[in-house]
């Protein structure tokens, strides 16, 4: 299997299966000298990590991060980074009916298709299990960074249900389960939610980041735009299927005054009064907040049965058992700020090469 790498002069290559003995990575062109111990990636991967409330799989993972190399007493050395995670909660058993069957959106038929064989413990190497490593990496992208970039990701809609953005308040998104910045919404979804699951069912849901304190001039034109490159990024995630930048598909809703972020002087310094770009023009970033979301398909893993066929070709129907996530899309919020991170470290390294 080729192509587990991302980045290029930040570059990330994860390893590993849902069910195997371990997952990693190796986070290769982390300059030296920077402070960083397992505890400062560790807060990033207990925001992800399962079975954290009703609302998420049930599998137990502490998802307790070693690292490997790269660092000496306490400072990064400019050598390859390498992250290990132990699995400890793998049920294979509960994939042992549907071994010979291909799951409805899952990839099962197309690694078959393609590699001939399939890990169908979990998915193998397609399982959302990976992203704990790009969470991982991301922590050690934001070393990179430094404190003058925030990275914010939230959840703004679950199903057809959105948030209000005038009740926005980053506050309130480490206060509900949900990622959610508007207080009301959150308590909607909580009774939609166990809807939805006691259904058998699932839910598709879109997520926002936002990173401010981004200078401007990063990315490439014409082919290393910023925005491309955080497309790219994000549709790397398990179950994505749509991304879009600052005002994104509404923009074609828009008349040409509407859409043009308009531009004064304030405080000596250019100043923007609207940012439907998303922070990103011509593929370079305009020192606004970078804005990206994401939407993500329901899990496709569910208890109603639906129709499928086998590895012989045979007509029959499918019901997936073992634990899934009711909304897939709440454990992606911390995926997202770890892409939109690893993205922008990358970005800020190949413009100190060229342009400073």
């Amino acid at each position: 299997m080729s192509d587990n790498s991302y980045g290029k002069l930040f570059r990330v290559t994860t390893w590993g299966e849902s069910h195997g003995p371990c997952i990693g990575c190796v986070v290769d062109g982390v300059p030296p000298r920077l402070e960083l111990s397992e505890a400062d990636l560790q807060v990033y991967l207990d925001q992800r990590k399962p079975g954290q409330n009703r609302f998420t799989t049930q599998r137990k993972e502490p998802d307790e991060v070693k690292i490997m190399s790269g660092v000496f007493e306490g400072l990064t050395t400019g050598t390859p980074i390498s992250l290990i995670i132990e699995n400890k909660d793998q049920r294979s058993k509960d994939y042992g009916d549907i071994k010979d069957k291909f799951r409805p959106g899952h990839a099962d038929f197309t690694y078959m298709e393609k590699y001939g064989i399939r890990d169908y413990r979990g998915g193998g190497r397609s399982s959302a299990r990976e992203t704990a490593m790009r969470v991982a990496a991301g922590g050690v992208a934001r070393k990179v960074l430094g404190d003058s970039i925030k990275i914010t990701g939230a959840l703004v809609q679950i199903g057809n249900k959105k948030i209000n953005p005038d009740n926005w308040d980053d506050g309130e998104i480490s206060n509900n389960p949900f990622w959610c910045p508007d207080a009301i919404m959150a308590a909607q979804w909580e009774t939609y939610l166990v809807e939805v699951r006691k259904s058998g069912s699932s839910i598709g849901a879109v997520i926002e980041i936002r990173a401010s304190g981004v200078p401007a001039g990063l990315g490439a034109p014409i082919y290393g735009k910023l925005d491309a490159d955080l497309a790219s990024a994000m549709m790397s995630i398990n179950a994505v299927k749509g991304v879009e930048i600052g005002a994104g598909f509404g923009s074609a809703m828009l008349r040409g005054e509407e859409n043009a972020d308009q531009i004064r002087i304030k405080d000596g310094k250019p100043h923007f009064k609207s940012n439907h770009a998303g922070g990103i023009l011509g593929g370079i970033s305009s020192g606004q907040d970078v804005v990206v979301r994401f939407a993500v398909k329901p899990t496709s893993s569910i208890l109603t049965p639906r129709d499928t066929i086998d590895a012989q070709g045979n007509e029959t129907e499918i019901s997936t058992k073992g634990r899934h996530d009711p909304c897939v899309g709440i454990r992606a919020v911390p995926i997202g700020e770890a892409m939109m991170a690893c993205v922008l470290a990358d970005h800020i390294m190949r413009h100190k090469a060229q342009c400073e």
